[in-house]
């Protein structure tokens, strides 16, 4: 750990967001949620009212799962600068859009403003670090902390530096994520999209081809994932999936058995083109699949849904530490 970090992980009190759209906003509710004085900045004037809005509809969800001591709404400040924001800060969490020449200066700018010692880490979804972090001073504290939507919901976050950040920066943005609630991946090195959404971006790409095809529709697709290995990778991911598919023989047989069927032409991994045509049929795929509801609905009811997936796979994970328990008495 650097001798002149700011504060441990466990005494962090205020943390500054910058940017407060989707992602932004969540990072607020979630952090809102745990306890956490918030200072948010975002350079559109009309921000705090849609920011304040998505705090408000998050927090019946923040209840639901419980909320930390001390959590309250009225601990979110909007600033009217960047310097402002950040002047307090303990941890620094940004959330612009996905623009490398915006990263790059915003992040500068962070990082001129924001007081020695402090983590400053980016939310971006596809740029390494190393991209990043050219134009600023001292970037050896800067890492990136990619969350997945919405933030205050989905516990996963992949924390991973560029070449330029210190190892004991990855360490602690790790740390303060999980002691903030979170499930931390903590990557060895940089790798374009990380590991979650390079896992989704196959699966969506395999849809755009199926729909471009005619072979499927956005409705048979998506329950085709929801009735069928969402359900599974809700609690086991693809590996274990398929080491269970290899019965006693496990991840061997599995290969053994069906490995040549990797050479079946059954996946398409490069991208389609986007054409009018498979823009069009996903939009009137999807529009029919939503049938009329409002995005505020939609919105409400997959956070129902995560809450009670997460609710029911806390208890029974309880029940299992329980009979772990009694075993080893």
């Amino acid at each position: 750990m650097s001798e002149n970090v700011r504060t441990t992980p466990e005494d962090v009190r205020t943390v500054a967001c910058v940017g407060a759209g989707v992602i932004g906003g969540g990072w607020v509710a979630h952090f809102l949620g745990r306890g956490y004085r918030v200072v948010a900045w975002d350079p559109d004037p009309g921000a705090e009212d849609g920011l304040r809005a998505l705090v408000a509809s998050a927090w019946p969800a923040l209840e639901e799962l419980g909320l930390a001591e001390g959590a309250a709404q009225e601990n979110l400040t909007v600033a009217a600068t960047l310097a402002e924001a950040v002047a307090d800060a303990d941890f620094v969490q940004e959330s612009a859009p996905e623009r490398l020449d915006l990263k790059i200066g915003l992040l500068a700018e962070i990082d001129a403003a924001t007081p020695a010692g402090v983590v400053i880490a980016s939310s971006t979804s596809g740029y390494g670090m190393s991209e990043m972090q050219v134009a600023a001073r001292t970037p050896e504290r800067l890492v990136v902390g990619h969350p997945f939507n919405p933030p205050y919901l989905v516990p996963l976050v992949e924390v991973v530096g560029g070449e330029r950040t210190r190892g004991w920066a990855v360490d602690w943005a790790a740390d303060f994520y999980r002691v903030a609630g979170k499930s931390v991946i903590g990557m060895d090195r940089e790798l374009p999209g990380f590991i979650g959404n390079r896992i989704q971006e196959a699966a969506w790409r395999e849809a755009l081809h199926m729909v471009a095809e005619g072979e499927a529709t956005v409705e048979q697709i998506d329950r085709a994932m929801t009735s069928g290995p969402g359900l599974r990778w809700a609690f086991f991911g693809p590996c274990l999936t398929f080491h269970l598919a290899g019965g006693e023989g496990g991840m061997a047989h599995m290969l053994d058995h069906f490995g040549p069927s990797l050479k079946e032409p059954w996946t398409r991994l490069e991208a389609p083109e986007l054409t009018a045509e498979l823009r069009d049929r996903m939009v009137a795929g999807t529009d029919e699949v939503v049938a009329g509801r409002s995005t505020a609905e939609l919105v409400a009811q997959r956070d129902r849904r995560l809450i009670a997936v997460a609710r029911a796979l806390a208890e029974v994970e309880r029940a299992e530490a329980a009979e772990r328990t009694r075993g080893g008495a």
